[in-house]
């Protein structure tokens, strides 16, 4: 998996309040939610685009009244069209009592940029 260069589709930088790897281009933290960066906004071509929510899911588990505890990992795998793994991430863990329950929700945010590269044998998308 190749990194993009700065400047370009895809490119990261960490976050300077919480240290998670996140879009160069991002003005909010998705992950704190602190603004990084309070630019004027701006018009014409170059312009950020606005982000939509290209898939959310969003479901919930309760252990039964009954039972000794669940222990539970919340796994997530990202994969390219040929179905190789690009990453691979523990993003919780925990335990539920009888009668408690977890509600999960995953959604995930695309913004259009001006990048036109097209991906090369291997593909370069993230």
């Amino acid at each position: 998996m190749s990194t993009p260069k700065p400047g370009t589709a895809g490119a990261t930088r960490t976050c300077p309040h919480c240290k998670t790897t996140i879009l160069e281009s991002a003005s909010i933290c998705p992950s704190c939610k602190h603004y990084l960066r309070f630019d004027a906004p701006r018009t014409g071509p170059g312009a950020p685009q606005p982000s939509t929510t290209a898939l959310q899911v969003e479901g919930m588990i309760r252990h039964p009244s009954e039972g000794g505890a669940w222990e539970y990992s919340v796994l997530l795998t990202v994969r390219d069209d040929e179905g190789n793994e690009l990453a691979r991430h523990v993003v919780g863990v925990g335990a539920m009592l009888a009668g408690e329950e977890r509600t999960f929700n995953l959604s995930v945010q695309v913004t259009p940029t001006s990048d036109m590269r097209k991906p090369g044998k291997r593909g370069t998308r993230h």
